[in-house]
C-alpha cells in the first residue's frame, strides 16, 4: 500500500498575555477544519499549534500579578489549551516556547547564524519614545517630539544583535515572483512586496538587553533572543529539527510546511522574516502562508480596553460547540474582516442550523418512522424531480473540494448548506404527506424518503470537518436507510430577548450615571481663539483612496486622500490602530490647510482628525451620514 501524502499545517502560536477571545479562537478552528478536510481526502496530516511565552510584556504582566513569568505563562498556556480542546480541535502537537528542547534549538540557531555572519552586534541609538517603544534620529523628530505620537523623547542607547535582512531580500523577491501561491490572499502579497521588500529591507533587531524573560544568547548571556527569531522557529523545532545535527524523522517527513495559517496582522513576520531565516539555515520555505482576516465585534477589533471582548467558552455555553464553529467559519469572508454579535449568532442558529438543517433531519426521520417503521429502501420509483437533487448531491463534493483548495472555507460550508436547502425544496416538491394518502404511491413515497436519507447523509459526511459532532449525530440518526426511533433535536431555537437578558445578568450594565462619567477626559486647556482664528482652518470630508506604511517608521501610515477633485498626501501616526488596507475607502475628516511638513522623511499635506481616549486608543473622526468627498466641515 502506497504511503499517504503528507500535509503539515500550523497556526500561529498564541501569545500568553491573557485568555484568548473568540477572534483568537477562530484561527485554531479554521486550521482544524482544514486539517480534518485533508484527512478526509486521505492525507496524513500533522497539525501543530501552541503558545508564544517570552518577552517584555509577559515579564511586566507577571510582575503585576505578583508571580514569576514561568508561573504566569503556565497558567495562561493551560487556559489556551483548555479552550482549544473545548472547541474540539484535532491538533497533533501543542508546542510551548518555554519547552526545554525549543529553547536549546533557538540558542543553536542563533549561534549558527552568528557564526555565518548573518547576525552581528550593534546598537539601537537615538531619541527614545517610551509609549511607542521606538528609537528615532534627530531628523525624524517633529518639533523635537516623537513623529508618531507627539510625546516627548529622551536620548537612549541599547546594545543589540541584528540580522542582515538585505542579504537575502533579492532571493526572497525572486521566490515570491516565481511562486504566486506562496502568500495568500494576493492583496497580502502585494502589500509585502510594495511596502517592505521593494523599497529595501532594514536589518532586524534579534536580541534585547532591557528585559530578561527570554531565551538567553548562550555566548552573550546579558542578551535574550528577541521575539520573532524565538517564536517563528517553533514551526521546525516542534517537529524535531536539530540545528547542526541529524533531525528527527518527523521533521524530514513533514518539512516544508504545507500551510502556515496566521492572522493578517503578523503577515510581514511570516512572509519576510521567517523565509529569510530559513534561507540562512539552508532549509526549504513553507509552501503557503495564508493571512486570514479578523473576526470583529460590532464595528471594531476586539479589545479588553474597549470592553467588547467575546470568549469562546461563554458562547459555547449559550449555543454549543458546533454552532460556534459554524458561525466563526461561515461568517468569516476569505479576505475581509467578519463580524460577530450575540444577535447575529442567534439569527444564524435559528435560520440555518435549527431550521435549514435541524428541521430537515427531524422531518426526514419522523416521516420514515411514521410511514415505514423506520426502514426504507430504494424502490426505483423515480420521477423527473429526483434528477436535479441527485445532480446537486453529486456536484457538491466537487464544489467543496474546489473551495477548500483555495482555502475558501466559508464558501465550502455554503455549498454544503445549499445541498441541505435543496433537500428541503425536494420535500416541498414531492409532498410526502400527500403521497402517503395514496396506497398506489407507496413505492414512490419510499423512494423519496430513500433519496432524502442518502442526500442528507452525503451532506453530513461533507460537514464533518466543520461541525464534527453534528455530522456524527446526523449519520447516527439516518443509518443508511434505517433511522432512529426518535429524531434528536440538533439545535434548539433561541429567543434573542431571553439571550440578551441572560447576558445582562452575566455582565450587568453599569448605572447610567457611571456610564456618563467614564468617557470623560480632562485635558490641559489651550489658549482661547477667536472665531476669526477658527475661520482660518479649513476642514473637509476626504476619502482615502490608497494607503501604505511608512518604511522609516513603526507607527506612521501614508494615505492618499481625495478631497473634492484634488488628492493630498497625509501622514498619520495611527498604524497601531489601523492597518493600511483598513484605511482604504474610509471617509474621514481632514484639516486641509495645515502647513506641509515632513514626517520620517515623507511629505504630509494635511491632518486626519482623530479622537484619543485615556489609554491612547485612537479612532478616526468620520461623518455620521454619507457625505461626498470635499464636503465642508463647519
Amino acid at each position: 500500500m502506497a504511503d499517504k501524502p503528507k500535509y503539515y499545517i500550523t497556526t500561529a502560536i498564541t501569545y500568553t498575555s491573557g485568555k484568548p477571545h473568540i477572534g483568537n479562537t477562530y484561527e485554531i478552528v479554521l486550521a482544524d477544519a482544514i486539517a480534518r478536510y485533508k484527512r478526509s481526502q486521505g492525507y496524513e496530516v500533522f497539525f501543530q499549534t501552541g503558545t508564544d511565552e517570552h518577552g517584555q510584556k509577559i515579564e511586566m504582566k507577571a510582575e503585576e500579578a505578583g508571580t514569576t513569568p514561568k508561573e504566569f505563562v503556565d497558567n495562561v498556556a493551560a487556559e489556551i489549551r483548555r479552550i482549544w480542546d473545548m472547541m474540539n480541535t484535532s491538533y497533533d502537537k501543542f508546542i510551548r516556547t518555554t519547552d526545554d528542547y525549543h529553547e536549546k534549538e533557538v540558542q543553536k540557531i542563533f549561534k549558527k547564524l552568528y557564526d555565518k555572519g548573518d547576525i552581528y552586534k550593534g546598537y539601537y541609538e537615538g531619541m527614545y519614545c517610551t509609549p511607542c517603544e521606538s528609537f528615532f534620529t534627530e531628523s525624524q523628530l517633529v518639533d523635537g517630539k516623537c513623529p508618531d505620537c507627539g510625546r516627548p523623547v529622551q536620548p537612549a542607547k541599547e546594545e543589540a544583535y541584528f540580522f542582515k535582512m538585505s542579504k537575502y531580500a533579492d532571493r526572497l523577491i525572486e521566490h515570491i515572483n516565481n511562486h504566486p501561491e506562496f502568500i495568500q490572499p494576493v492583496s497580502r502579497k502585494n502589500e509585502m512586496m510594495n511596502n517592505f521588500l521593494l523599497p529595501g529591507l532594514q536589518d532586524l533587531c534579534v536580541s534585547r538587553t532591557s528585559f530578561t524573560w527570554g531565551v538567553p544568547v548562550d555566548f552573550d548571556p546579558k542578551h535574550v533572543v528577541y521575539v520573532w527569531l524565538d517564536a517563528l522557529t517553533n514551526y521546525i523545532t516542534g517537529i524535531g529539527y536539530h540545528c547542526g545535527d541529524e533531525s528527527d524523522e518527523l521533521f524530514n517527513k513533514n518539512w516544508p510546511a504545507d500551510l502556515h495559517l496566521i492572522g493578517k496582522d503578523i503577515i510581514r513576520f511570516h512572509t519576510i522574516y521567517w523565509p529569510i531565516f530559513l534561507m540562512a539555515l539552508d532549509l526549504p520555505l513553507p509552501k503557503q502562508i495564508f493571512g486570514h482576516p479578523w473576526l470583529l465585534q460590532g464595528d471594531g477589533k476586539m479589545s479588553k480596553s474597549k470592553g467588547n471582548v467575546l470568549y469562546a467558552d461563554e458562547l459555547v455555553d449559550f449555543f454549543g460547540v458546533d454552532a460556534v464553529r459554524y458561525f466563526v467559519l461561515h461568517e468569516m469572508p476569505f479576505e475581509n474582516d467578519g463580524v460577530i454579535s450575540w444577535e447575529l449568532m442567534v439569527e444564524r442558529l435559528n435560520s440555518e442550523l435549527a431550521n435549514t438543517l435541524g428541521n430537515l433531519v427531524n422531518r426526514t426521520v419522523s416521516m420514515t418512522n411514521k410511514y415505514f417503521g423506520g426502514t426504507v429502501t430504494d424502490k426505483g420509483a423515480a420521477e423527473e424531480v429526483d434528477a436535479d437533487l441527485k445532480t446537486v448531491v453529486s456536484d457538491t463534493p466537487k464544489q467543496v473540494e474546489k473551495k477548500m483548495e483555495g482555502l475558501r472555507v466559508a464558501d465550502a460550508i455554503t455549498e454544503i448548506f445549499n445541498l441541505f436547502k435543496r433537500c428541503n425544496k425536494y420535500i416541498d416538491e414531492t409532498m410526502p404527506w400527500v403521497l402517503a394518502k395514496d396506497e398506489e404511491k407507496k413505492d414512490r413515497l419510499e423512494t423519496v424518503l430513500w433519496n432524502l436519507i442518502q442526500s442528507i447523509s452525503e451532506g453530513a459526511r461533507l460537514l464533518e470537518p466543520f461541525m464534527p459532532e453534528t455530522s456524527g449525530k446526523i449519520l447516527a440518526q439516518l443509518g443508511g436507510g434505517h433511522v432512529t426511533d426518535k429524531p434528536e433535536i440538533l439545535f434548539r431555537r433561541l429567543d434573542i430577548k431571553e439571550v440578551l437578558e441572560k447576558i445582562e445578568k452575566l455582565h450587568p450594565s453599569e448605572p447610567e450615571a457611571k456610564k456618563e462619567e467614564e468617557p470623560v477626559i480632562d485635558i490641559e486647556a489651550k489658549p482661547e481663539i477667536t472665531f476669526e482664528d477658527f475661520g482660518k482652518m479649513q476642514f473637509q470630508v476626504g476619502e482615502i483612496i490608497a494607503c501604505e506604511e511608512v518604511k522609516k517608521s513603526r507607527k506612521l501610515l501614508c494615505s492618499q486622500v481625495k478631497i473634492g477633485s484634488q488628492v493630498k498626501q497625509i501622514v498619520s501616526g495611527i498604524k497601531a490602530h489601523y492597518s493600511a488596507e483598513e484605511m482604504v475607502g474610509k471617509k474621514v475628516m481632514v484639516l486641509v490647510n495645515l502647513k506641509p511638513a515632513k514626517l520620517a522623511g515623507v511629505l504630509s499635506e494635511g491632518m486626519l482628525l482623530c479622537a484619543e481616549d485615556a489609554e491612547g486608543n485612537l479612532a478616526l473622526m468620520t461623518p455620521e451620514k454619507a457625505m461626498p468627498s470635499g464636503a465642508e466641515i463647519c
